[in-house]
């Protein structure tokens, strides 16, 4: 029970990784409270998550909508111990694509936005809502959902990378300003993980990514939840300002 008692906000938590995390600190006592814009999911996510669990439906890009969350919060459990960033989406595309010297096609300007708005100032609106009322108790947990693309870089993907990018040196400048009042700031970057998304690729692409992995398969979400288990945990009391790659081995690229 690594995390008894502990109160846990994981946005984006009604599916895949979110689900995962949200269900393992649940099983390792956190009471656990989860935000998503997928209302269905995230009722059903509850039911398997015990009677002290919680879900609101939240808009992380609507700083009005985070904090209202963060009041409700505070006002049922007293206390915020453990929020995890993990609410993102991906609108893959290359930046440009070129034939014959004509402009074909190229990465929509609102498909940026909207990436950006999710993955890195949501991450923004969640932290910054959450930190003083962790400042006021004495300490807490603060992980960031980033990707290895976010560190290697990757074909196709130059709006999530930015975000993901983006993740790790907030991650690294909030590890700085907070560790005074007793708050860490770590975040977790995955590989190919088996996410409702990926799975529903063509079997060929799963296999080529499989192929590039050195441990030879998909990662589970349950591994990326059992990373942020750790980091939120007191084993990790001295852990800060770090990026957990939990891949396979696989370096982007190679």
């Amino acid at each position: 029970m690594r995390l008894e008692d502990k109160v846990a906000l994981i946005t984006g938590g009604a599916a895949g990784i979110g689900k995962a995390t949200a269900v393992r600190f649940a099983e390792e006592g956190a009471l656990v409270v989860i935000c998503d814009v997928d209302t269905k999911s995230g009722e059903k996510t509850l039911k398997e998550l015990g009677p002290d669990a919680a879900f609101y439906r939240v808009d992380v890009t609507d700083r009005t909508s985070v904090d209202s969350w963060v009041k409700s919060v505070l006002g049922k459990y007293g206390r915020i111990d453990v929020l995890v960033n993990n609410a993102g989406i991906v609108r893959d595309s290359l930046l440009v694509k070129m034939k014959d010297g004509e402009l074909i096609r190229q990465m929509p300007e609102d498909d940026f936005d909207l990436v950006v708005a999710i993955n890195l100032k949501g991450v923004f609106n969640c932290t910054q809502a959450v930190v003083p009322a962790m400042i006021r108790q004495g300490g807490g947990v603060i992980l960031n959902a980033t990707s290895i693309v976010g560190i290697d870089g990757n074909i196709g993907q130059t709006n999530y990378i930015a975000t993901k990018a983006g993740v790790i040196g907030m991650t690294k400048a909030w590890a700085r300003e907070l560790g005074r009042h007793n708050i860490r700031v770590n975040a977790v970057a995955p590989g190919f993980t088996a996410t409702e998304i990926l799975t529903s690729m063509p079997d060929n692409v799963l296999e080529g990514m499989k192929a590039r992995t050195p441990l030879g398969r998909l990662g589970q979400p349950e591994d990326i939840a059992n990373a942020y288990l750790f980091l939120a945990s007191d084993e990790a009391s001295f852990i800060s300002a770090d990026v957990l790659r939990v891949d396979g081995g696989i370096v982007i690229g190679t």
